[in-house]
């Protein structure tokens, strides 16, 4: 325990390894999904199912690793949603392009994003974005958080009209979901520990006598990896006119981690006057993540917004995350097990996290509309797309015009300019 204390500064950051542990479950159950959802959706560009799994659970076992190790961060990293349906519906099914050469995008992007990460530019870029739009990437993460969990409670759902509506609440899964979230809320107010894996926990038990549940075992022999492993093709992805693709995927890739990044270590009070020590350790972890899914036969891996219910639970430290790492290993033997809590157990988790983070708002300087303009822009534009990158996108566009256009150009660093500018022509000429 004392070497942990060390390794970890467990005691420095006031937490202990029960806690930890406890925080790394609470994660790992948001994220597990990830593990049944990836496959299922790269298994429509045409990839073995199977072997997208191992893929699956071994790349956000590494990635994540490499955050606790060497960052010391309680963050998850798994291939990213949003990021998974754009290869497979948006380049494989959409553009006609091989997975295989797919693959070889995912590769030089991660290639490109490690190199800006060895250069510190990353990290100048992080350091320029002003305060007003630090603070709304917290919230807007949040609202982000919120439209998934209710999504998955099955609390709203998709209108032809509407876009977007009430579900039935008659039906046992949202009513569950309803429970748990008023019982996390319940036992945070009360200070018990461990308040967001109780609540998972009671919904999944309840799921098997209201839910249709099933118990379907819980070892299994991990598939092979053979068929996707080192299959890329990074040639084809040279040759075949994917520069665009890669540049999409590299700029997603860039602020959807660094927008996780800073909204979790600003939940768990990591950030020292707007700063996050060991920043460009954390960038290198998730590089270096995207690297190896690529190599394993995955799409882009990411830090996990929902490593923001970890961070609720009390994670601090990086043993949260090497928790997680571990439990993802695990379900290579126990994905029936794993299987079990379902999508409607973890919702009110998250929720009861995106709220907490939509706090983050009342620091914005209402008064000057130059900052608080921008920063509603980019919380609102998160859930409305659902994308973290198109939130940002939209907040440094704004951000730019209008200090431009009200003669304050001075305020803006030239870091911020570039970034508007090259936003800008991604939406122009690349599209979403």
């Amino acid at each position: 325990m004392n070497a942990l204390d060390k390794f970890f500064k467990l005691s420095e950051n006031g937490t202990t390894v029960r806690t930890e542990l406890l925080a790394g479950l609470t994660t790992f159950l948001t994220m597990a999904y990830i593990i049944f959802v990836n496959p299922s959706i790269l298994g429509d560009a045409g990839m073995p199912k199977d072997s997208v799994f191992v893929a699956t659970c071994v790349a956000a076992a590494v990635g994540t690793l490499i955050m606790g190790l060497y960052a010391n961060y309680p963050i998850g990293l798994a291939p990213g949603m949003g990021l998974n349906a754009y290869f497979a519906y948006a380049v494989v099914k959409g553009m006609g392009f091989p997975w295989q050469a797919a693959l070889g995008a995912v590769l030089i992007s991660g290639c490109l994003f490690l190199i800006v990460s060895v250069l510190r530019i990353r990290e100048m870029i992080i350091k320029s974005i002003p305060q007003s739009l630090r603070t709304a990437i917290p919230a807007g993460i949040g609202l982000f958080l919120a439209i998934i969990s209710l999504k998955s409670a099955g609390i709203v759902a998709a209108n032809p009209a509407t876009f977007v509506t009430m579900g039935d609440l008659h039906q046992p899964a949202p009513v569950m979901a309803i429970i748990g979230f008023l019982v996390i809320v319940a036992l945070d107010k009360l200070k018990v520990r461990g308040a967001l894996l109780i609540g998972i926990l009671l919904v999944t038990v309840m799921s098997f006598l209201f839910g249709g549940n099933h118990f379907t075992g819980v070892f299994s022999t991990p598939p092979s990896v053979a068929p996707t492993f080192l299959q890329l093709d990074v040639k084809g992805a040279l040759s075949m006119g994917l520069l665009n693709v890669v540049l999409v995927f590299f700029l997603v890739e860039l602020f959807d981690a660094t927008g996780t990044l800073m909204g979790v270590a600003t939940r768990a009070g990591l950030m020292k006057e707007g700063k996050m020590e060991r920043l460009n350790k954390a960038l290198m972890a998730d590089s270096t993540a995207i690297v190896a899914g690529s190599l394993l036969g995955t799409s882009s891996t990411t830090a996990y917004i929902e490593s923001a219910a970890g961070v609720q639970a009390g994670g601090r430290t990086g043993l949260t995350a090497v928790a997680i790492a571990v439990l993802f290993l695990l379900c290579l033997f126990i994905a029936p097990l794993a299987g079990v809590v379902p999508l409607y157990a973890t919702a009110p988790a998250l929720f009861f996290v995106a709220c907490l983070m939509v706090r983050e708002l009342v620091h914005i300087d209402w008064e000057d509309t130059t900052e608080c303009v921008p920063a509603v822009i980019t919380a609102l534009v998160m859930p409305f797309t659902y994308s973290i990158a198109n939130g940002l996108a939209l907040g440094f566009i704004s951000y730019a015009g209008l200090k431009l256009l009200t003669g304050r150009v001075k305020d803006v660093s030239a870091i911020i300019w570039i970034i508007a500018a090259i936003f800008l022509f991604k939406l122009i000429y690349l599209g979403e």
